[in-house]
């Protein structure tokens, strides 16, 4: 199978696996927010946002360096899995105890401690699934963490129909998620014995230091990232309440799961583009402007059409309780066209040895949002947190196209500037004729 095959053979799994996962997800997102109402909703959210900052140091970066060097060096696998499992086991520990004295610190009430407690157990379940995971990456066996991703979302769609039939209380109903993490590990693992032969946990404390040096960066970049991902979450939830970030998040895991499409292509493309670096710069040029024009032609008609008619997602998908999340979601959505645009020079950056860059752009990323957050916040509750997402999205995505022009020598071809253009003009006359007809009703 030569490399267009393989690309489109990888691009084709995971989209199918994601486009279920979306249809599933979204009925998930749907009934969750509808039985939970705001404040149940802002509870569940603010658990997944909490935990979410904290699941990078249960991983330091070791699921992406183990993609990047598998990829590279096949025979690695065994090892990779043999230390850092043991690793994850010490960091996972590690990071519960951290989240439980920070919580209890905060001093929220006992049932959303409770609900933290839980989806900090289903963080620690999933972090090693995607190691495993990253090893089927590597190999370039996306079908085993397409079906993975499957099997979850159908858990989670199950679990949360089970728990609206027995009117569970928001406690249980978190336990849906801590179930489908363990159903997912079982998974993982037994795909893993099943191809690569039983992981053996060993200590070999020079690759341990070799692990953690090379993978600290890919970690303070998620770090960065999942900050000014959760952090809005988090202050409003301080500032706010839990009503405010309910609001907030069903506009926000709207755009969230619209992210599975450039999750998709990155997951298909990063491995070859790290065997590109080394062995292709040329082959390494022409994968990264075809993934951004493919970015450009998604991202821009579904930031338009989404704000168009964003009233009639909102109140189709949650009711008229969510009317507060329209003008949320009409802000958020510009966040997904961002990160559908930046995640081609994300990886051509990670891929090409630069990560240390990306992780200093994130830095001053969560920086600048955390700091704004606070300030504006107070006065303008969850929509000045959406606000500044996007001008947090728009510094990041400004950087990342400044430092792969300084450093790569790499960059968007004239045919991708003219696409960009041709997409954006295109893009506005959907817009014009979306906004005509969606007040045309056909009798």
């Amino acid at each position: 199978m030569n490399v267009p095959q393989r690309i489109a053979k990888n691009v084709s799994i995971l989209f199918l696996s994601q486009m279920v996962g979306y249809v599933l997800g979204f009925f998930t997102l749907m009934y969750s927010a509808r039985y939970l109402g705001v404040e149940g909703f802002g509870i569940l959210s603010f658990a997944l946002a909490f935990t979410g900052i904290f699941t990078v140091l249960m991983d330091l970066g070791l699921n992406t360096l183990t993609i990047r060097e598998v990829a590279r060096n096949k025979s690695l696998a065994q090892e990779y899995i043999a230390n850092i499992t043991l690793i994850k086991l010490l960091l996972s520990l590690t990071t519960f105890c951290l989240i439980f004295l920070i919580i209890n610190s905060i001093g929220y009430n006992p049932q959303t401690m409770s609900v933290v407690y839980v989806i900090a157990l289903y963080a620690i379940l999933t972090t090693f699934s995607q190691l495993f995971y990253s090893v089927f990456q590597a190999h370039e066996k996306m079908e085993y963490q397409s079906l993975g991703s499957i099997i979850n979302s159908s858990l989670l769609l199950l679990g949360v129909l089970i728990a609206i039939n027995y009117e569970l209380n928001i406690y249980q109903f978190s336990m849906i998620y801590a179930i489908a993490g363990s159903f997912i590990l079982a998974y993982a693992l037994f795909i893993f014995v099943w191809k690569f032969n039983f992981p053996q946990i060993e200590f070999n404390w020079k690759i341990w230091k070799s692990l953690i040096k090379e993978s600290w960066p890919f970690a303070v970049t998620s770090i960065s990232i999942n900050l000014y991902l959760w952090i809005d979450t988090i202050l409003l939830s301080v500032l706010q309440g839990p009503e405010a970030v309910g609001l907030y998040n069903a506009a926000y895991k709207l755009i969230l799961v619209l992210l599975f499409i450039p999750i998709v292509f990155n997951s298909a493309v990063f491995p070859l583009m790290s065997q590109y670096f080394v062995s292709s710069k040329e082959s390494l040029k022409v994968i990264f402007d075809k993934l951004f024009k493919i970015m450009i032609l998604i991202g821009i008609p579904i930031g338009i059409g989404t704000l168009i008619i964003a009233d009639k997602i909102i109140l189709l998908i949650y009711g008229n309780q969510f009317l507060g999340s329209i003008i949320a979601l009409q802000i958020l959505i510009w966040s997904t066209v961002l990160i559908f645009l930046r995640s081609p020079l994300e990886r051509l950056l990670e891929s090409s040895n630069k990560q240390l860059s990306v992780t200093k752009i994130f830095i001053l990323g969560a920086i600048f949002n955390t700091i704004l957050n606070i300030i504006f916040i107070p006065k303008f509750s969850y929509v000045g947190a959406a606000i500044i997402t996007i001008l947090t999205d728009i510094i990041v995505f400004g950087l990342l196209i400044f430092t792969v022009k300084r450093n790569s020598g790499i960059f968007f071809s004239k045919g991708t500037k003219i696409s960009i253009i041709k997409i954006t003009v295109a893009s506005f006359a959907m817009a014009l004729v979306i906004n005509q007809l969606k007040y045309y009703n056909v009798s």
